[in-house]
């Protein structure tokens, strides 16, 4: 699967709550970054899911060219 557009240059820390679940978007065309709002639909990507085991601060991936989705791994500091 190729990487999704650039959505931003940065993690963004979220506070997950234990339970829930989330919905990363991997193609970076979402207007509510880190998550999917759909605008994938007719293409490649898919939002990749993640049910929090814990109440606490996880660090999504805004670049999406990372190799953890969808947690930042740093890969928005290498050009």
């Amino acid at each position: 699967m190729n990487k999704g557009q650039r959505a931003g240059d940065g993690a963004i820390a979220v506070d997950v709550e234990e339970g829930k679940s989330y919905f990363w978007c991997s193609c970076g065309k979402s207007s509510k970054q880190p998550f999917c709002d759909g605008s994938h639909k007719g293409s490649e990507f898919t939002p990749i899911a993640y049910k929090a085991e814990e109440s606490k601060k996880l660090f999504f991936c805004a670049c999406k060219q990372t190799d953890n989705q969808p947690f930042c791994d740093g890969s928005h500091n290498k050009k």
